[in-house]
């Protein structure tokens, strides 16, 4: 057998054109032509011409004679793919490569350069295909079925070195998609561009981040859909039970939720928080303490919501302690929240103090503060 030595053949694929069981879909194609062969000597004949327009017809001719041989297709489109992206006409090369893809459709090599071409084209939607359908290859290797009598230990040799065979393939399509993510404008477009890259990524280095942006782009401002919102953060959950953003978002979510039991959803998810953050701890960095801070500020104003004001204030503190320079709007948050409580308690000296605090942070709270300080010290001039 002879192995076809295209300028993008520089990793080991494993063929399998033969797809009716579950352990050749497994495999990774790999593309190989046999010595001798017809297609053999035309591609010999092929590498030995200098001309570059030349070449490229006898590809063109190449592919056409030999389109009932799936291999030689596949390798003779890859090739036009490469020749017609050197020349710039990017969308004639995405072309050639998807008919190339057709023909081997689990080949990392040519999902590559396929990503390649489609970034250098800017052409986000095709990336994220190209990303994902590689990504379910690399899923594949160590999901594959083990072979009839084979041992489990040439079998876990075996996952090994096709796992290391791709792992270059492998990373250059994830971060080709997460770039696809961070690149993309349209709202709509990221977030299924997220959907793709979360299935065919599920243990993504890039994870926590895809993530934050999936919130970004669900929340308000984005496409504001609050359902999506929710099931996503549940589904992050599902696969990470120790996500802060997710945790976050659920509990603030459930936090300004009105319906009966929501409040007593936010507390619960904010506790998760501060057990995975333990802000207290000596290695804690700033993000696991404005995380705790969050969750804090989150269970003082569910139990304001429940009536449970003795309750909220020493979560309020302990929100404003870890927020204090570190989060503005959040630390403002909680010192109105103390405000409101101590007012309520009737500690009008300590509502006045944390309200005059409050009203010096520029903010969508800075007016209800100064609101709520002048009926605190309206209060307190009554003897109140």
């Amino acid at each position: 057998m002879r192995r076809c030595s295209g300028s993008l053949l520089l990793i080991i694929l494993f063929l399998s054109f033969a797809v009716s069981t579950p352990q050749a879909r497994a495999q990774v194609d790999r593309i190989v032509i046999a010595a001798g062969t017809d297609e053999d000597h035309a591609l010999q004949a092929i590498s030995s011409e200098q001309d570059p327009q030349k070449k490229l017809a006898m590809y063109e001719e190449f592919v056409q004679k030999f389109s009932s041989n799936p291999a030689a297709a596949a390798y003779g489109n890859w090739q036009l793919e490469q020749a017609y992206q050197a020349t710039g006409d990017l969308q004639k090369s995405l072309d050639y490569g998807d008919k190339a893809l057709a023909g081997s459709p689990r080949n990392l090599d040519i999902l590559v350069s396929q990503a390649s071409v489609a970034q250098q084209a800017k052409n986000n939607a095709k990336l994220m295909d190209y990303a994902a359908k590689g990504g379910e290859v690399c899923l594949s290797i160590a999901k594959q079925a083990k072979p009839e009598g084979m041992s489990d230990e040439d079998f876990a040799r075996k996952v090994n070195e096709e796992k290391s065979a791709a792992q270059s393939s492998c990373e250059f399509l994830e971060t080709s998609g997460f770039n696809a993510i961070t690149s993309e404008t349209d709202p709509k477009s990221r977030m299924s561009e997220i959907e793709k890259f979360t299935a065919a990524f599920p243990d993504s280095k890039f994870g926590e981040q895809v993530s934050n942006y999936a919130l970004y782009t669900l929340g308000p401002g984005q496409l504001n859909d609050q359902t999506r919102l929710v099931s996503f953060g549940e589904k992050i959950l599902a696969a990470n039970p120790k996500s802060l953003t997710a945790l976050l978002l659920l509990a603030n979510f459930y936090g300004d939720d009105s319906k009966p039991g929501s409040a007593a959803k936010a507390i619960t998810y904010s506790q998760k928080v501060l057990e995975i953050a333990k802000a207290d701890a000596p290695d804690a960095d700033k993000s696991r303490k404005v995380s705790a801070g969050v969750a804090h500020n989150t269970i003082g104003w569910a139990y304001l919501k429940q009536e449970k004001t003795a309750a909220a204030i020493p979560e309020l503190k302990a929100a404003a302690a870890l927020l204090k320079g570190q989060d503005e709007q959040q630390y403002a948050r909680a010192l109105y929240g103390l405000g409101f409580a101590y007012g309520k308690l009737s500690k009008l000296t300590e509502a006045r103090e944390v309200l005059t605090e409050a009203v010096k942070i520029p903010g969508p709270l800075q007016a209800m503060s100064q609101d709520l300080l002048t009926k605190v010290n309206s209060a307190r001039a009554k003897g109140k």
